[in-house]
C-alpha cells in the first residue's frame, strides 16, 4: 500500500494505534533522515499491523474507527506519524508527543538536502522549500516562483524534477505484514510487539500491565494520568508504574504485575479507586505525622505499595494510633536503609508475604529490617552524608518539623504548616558556604548534612552569611533553647571557622541521639497527636527552595528540567540514587538523571552533574550514564542529538 493511501486510511479510521503503544518519540534528526532516505528511494522498512474487528479494537486517542475491521499499527508508528505530520501539516488523531519533531522541515533545491527551518539562514534564500507546503500545494505551484526569475530559467526542468520527487514520496509503496486470527489476543499481540521492538521502544513492565488493562478498559490510561496530576498539584511526582504497583498489591497482595492477569474489569476499576484513596491517606498521614509533605523530602516512595496493602487489609484506615505510628516507624527505616532501592519487585513480594496474616505483620517487617541492617539504632556516622541527595536528608527535615525545633527569630515551632512569602521553611547552612570556601574546605565538607538546618525564609535572610561565632552567640544570649532545638553544639569554641570539623562531629552525635529518641517515641506510640488543619493532598503546595547542595544549584537544575519538559521530553529525577544491585547500597547520587534516556529505549541513560567530585563522575560512568557537567553543553546535546535541531 502506498503512503498516500495509508494516510487516507488513517483519516478514514482504517488505520489506528493500539492503546498499549507508547507515544511519539522520534526527534528531528530521525525525521530528517527518513525524508532523505525516501527522497533517494532507499528502503525504509515494512509495517506490521494487527487486523482486528473494530468492535474489539482498543485504539489510542479519540479517532473514529471504520466499521468492520481496523488495522492497528504495531511497527512503524514513528515513520507513519512523521509522514502524516509532514504531509497533512498536523498530527494524527492518535498522536501523543512533541509535534515540533516534524514541524517546519525544508528542502534545499540546489544541495538536495533536508533541514529544519532556521530564520537567519533560510528566509532570504529561495532555494529552501517548505516540505509541508509542497505536499499541500503540489510541485507545479511551488515551481512558479522560479518561472518568473530569469536567473533560474535554465534549471527549471531540474528543479521541477526534484520537487516532483518529493511530492511523489506519497506514491511509494510500503510492504505491510498483517497479524490476523481469533487466536491473536491482546496479550499475544503485545508480546509480538515487544519482540519486534526489542531494539526500540520496548514496553516496560508497567506499560505491559497497563496494555492488558486497557484491552478491557480503554479509559484506564486517562484515569491514571488524572491521579498522577492530582498528586503533582499536591507536590508529589509519581510514575505510572508506582501507582499500578499499588493497585496490584491492593487487589492481589502480590508485587508482580502478572498477578493481575485474569482480573475482571470491574475489580480493576475498584482497585484504581482504592489504590488512589490509600495513596491519599498515606500522603496525608506521612505529611501530618512526619512532616514529609512535599516531593523533595519524601523518601521511600516504593514503600507505598506495601503500605497501601496494609491499609486495604484494615478497610482503608488504621484505628489504633500505636499501630499507625509503628507502621510509620517501619516506613522511615525502610527508606533510611534503602529497603526498596535494589530489586524492588522481589523485595516487595517478600515483605508482602510477611503481612498476609495480619496479626504480627508489622513486627515481622521490622524484625526483617533489623536482621538485614544488623541494627536499627542510628549512629553519628550515619549523618556523614552530604547534599540533599543523602537518604538522611528527609530525616533531618522530619526532625525539624516534628521534634520541637524553633525558628531563631520568631521562636515559633517549625512543625506548624507555614504559609506566606517570608514564612516558608528554607535550607540554611549553619556555617556559611562563602566563609568555608574562603578557608578552602571541599564542597562535600561545605555541604555536609550536619551543616544543614531549616529556618523560615525571613530568618534565613537575616542570618545570611554571618560568621556563626557571632550570630549563634547572639541567639544563645536571646534564648539558648533556640539553638539546642536545632541540635547545635552549645560550646562556643565549636562555632569558630577553624573548628568546623569538630562542630560537624559534635552535631552528628546530637542528631543521632535526637533521631533515635524520636524513632523510639514513634515505635512506642508516644508521639503526641497534632490536629491536621489541611490534608496534604488538598493543600496548596508551598515551595521549599534550596539546592541539591545549595540554592543556586537547585534553581539551575529545576530550570533545566522545566526546559527539557517544554521540549516534549520526560522530566528527569532529582537526586537519583545509583544502587548496587546485589547489596542494595547507594554508591552515588546524580543531581538530575534520566535512567531510561531522554527517549526511553532509544537513547542512553543521561545525567547532569553540577560541581560534583570525580568520584560521582566515576560512579555515573560505571552505571553507564552519559553525563554533562555544564547546563549549556547538556542543552546542546538535547537540541542536536535528541531533538536534532541544527539551530543549536
Amino acid at each position: 500500500m502506498n503512503i498516500r493511501a495509508i494516510l487516507d486510511k488513517i483519516d478514514q479510521g482504517g488505520f489506528a494505534l493500539p492503546e498499549f503503544q507508547r507515544g511519539y518519540v522520534w526527534n528531528r534528526d530521525q525525521v530528517r533522515r527518513l525524508m532523505q532516505s525516501l527522497y533517494f528511494r532507499y528502503p525504509v522498512g515494512s509495517l506490521l499491523v494487527w487486523e482486528t474487528p473494530t468492535s474489539r479494537a482498543v485504539a489510542r486517542g479519540n479517532q473514529s474507527l471504520q466499521t468492520g475491521s481496523v488495522k492497528l499499527l504495531l511497527d512503524g508508528q514513528q515513520r507513519i506519524t512523521s509522514l502524516y505530520g509532514l504531509v497533512r501539516g498536523r498530527a494524527p488523531a492518535f498522536f501523543e508527543g512533541n509535534d515540533r519533531a516534524f514541524t517546519d522541515l525544508f528542502f534545499h533545491l540546489e544541495e538536495e538536502r533536508f533541514a529544519f527551518y532556521q530564520p537567519i539562514k533560510m528566509r532570504d534564500d529561495p532555494m529552501w522549500i517548505d516540505v509541508t507546503e509542497l505536499f499541500q500545494e503540489s510541485a507545479g505551484v511551488m515551481i512558479q516562483k522560479f518561472m518568473r526569475d530569469p536567473d533560474y530559467q535554465e534549471r527549471l526542468t531540474e528543479f521541477m524534477a526534484r520537487l516532483n520527487r518529493i511530492d511523489q514520496i506519497q506514491e511509494i509503496d510500503l510492504h505491510i505484514e498483517e497479524i490476523t486470527g481469533e487466536d491473536k489476543t491482546n496479550d499475544v499481540v503485545v508480546d509480538i510487539f515487544n519482540r519486534v521492538n526489542s531494539g526500540g521502544t520496548k514496553l516496560s513492565k508497567g506499560d505491559l500491565a497497563l496494555a492488558k488493562i486497557c484491552a478491557s478498559w480503554p479509559e484506564a490510561r486517562r484515569q491514571i494520568n488524572d491521579y498522577l496530576e492530582h498528586w503533582v498539584a499536591a507536590g508529589f511526582h509519581f510514575r505510572l508504574e508506582l501507582f499500578l504497583r499499588c493497585v496490584t498489591t491492593v487487589l492481589t497482595g502480590e508485587a508482580f504485575f502478572t498477578a493481575l492477569d485474569g482480573t475482571d474489569n470491574e475489580k480493576i476499576k475498584a482497585g484504581f479507586k482504592k489504590g488512589s484513596k490509600h495513596v491519599d491517606t498515606l500522603l496525608n498521614l506521612i505529611g501530618s505525622r512526619l512532616g514529609l509533605d512535599h516531593d523533595r523530602v519524601f523518601g521511600g516512595r516504593y514503600a507505598l505499595p506495601l503500605m497501601a496493602r496494609y491499609l486495604e487489609q484494615r478497610g482503608g484506615a488504621i484505628a489504633d494510633p500505636t499501630e499507625r505510628d509503628k507502621l510509620l516507624y517501619w516506613y522511615v527505616h525502610s527508606f533510611l536503609w534503602g529497603r526498596y532501592a535494589g530489586s524492588t519487585e522481589s523485595t516487595l513480594n517478600q515483605d508482602l508475604s510477611l503481612i498476609k496474616e495480619t496479626d504480627g505483620g508489622l513486627d515481622r517487617l521490622i524484625e526483617l529490617l533489623r536482621r538485614d541492617c544488623e541494627s536499627l539504632r542510628l549512629q553519628a556516622d550515619d549523618f556523614w552524608g552530604w547534599s540533599r541527595g543523602s537518604r538522611f536528608y528527609p530525616l533531618l527535615y522530619m526532625l525539624t518539623r516534628v521534634w520541637q525545633a524553633r525558628d531563631w527569630e520568631t521562636g515559633i515551632e517549625l512543625k506548624s504548616h507555614l504559609l506566606g512569602n517570608l514564612a516558608r521553611l528554607e535550607l540554611h547552612h549553619i556555617f556559611p558556604k562563602s566563609l568555608l570556601y574562603d578557608k578552602e574546605y571541599e564542597r562535600w565538607e561545605v555541604n555536609a548534612l550536619a551543616n544543614f538546618t531549616f529556618l523560615t525564609q525571613d530568618t534565613n535572610l537575616k542570618v545570611s552569611n554571618q560568621n556563626p561565632a557571632d550570630y549563634l552567640a547572639a541567639y544563645a544570649d536571646k534564648d539558648p533553647d533556640l539553638l539546642s532545638s536545632h541540635w547545635i553544639p552549645m560550646d562556643p569554641e565549636l562555632w569558630q571557622i577553624d573548628r568546623y570539623k569538630d562542630f560537624l562531629a559534635a552535631r552528628r552525635e546530637l542528631l543521632a541521639a535526637a533521631a533515635n529518641n524520636f524513632l523510639d517515641t514513634l515505635y512506642r506510640g508516644e508521639m503526641p497527636e497534632e490536629p491536621v488543619e489541611t490534608p496534604v493532598v488538598e493543600r496548596e503546595v508551598v515551595a521549599i527552595p534550596g539546592g541539591i547542595a545549595h540554592e543556586e544549584e537547585e534553581s539551575r537544575l529545576l530550570e533545566t528540567n522545566q526546559w527539557v519538559m517544554k521540549q516534549g521530553l520526560p522530566g528527569g529525577e532529582l537526586s537519583y540514587e545509583l544502587v548496587d544491585s546485589e547489596s542494595g547500597k547507594c554508591y552515588g547520587v546524580l543531581d538530575l538523571a534520566w535512567p531510561g534516556g531522554l527517549q526511553e529505549g532509544l537513547s542512553v541513560p543521561v545525567a547532569l552533574l553540577i560541581d560534583e567530585p570525580k568520584e560521582t563522575e566515576n560512579a555515573a560512568n560505571r552505571a553507564g550514564f552519559r553525563f554533562f557537567t555544564e547546563v549549556a553543553t547538556f542543552r546542546t546535546y538535547v537540541e542536536q542529538e535528541v531533538l536534532g535541531g541544527e539551530e543549536a
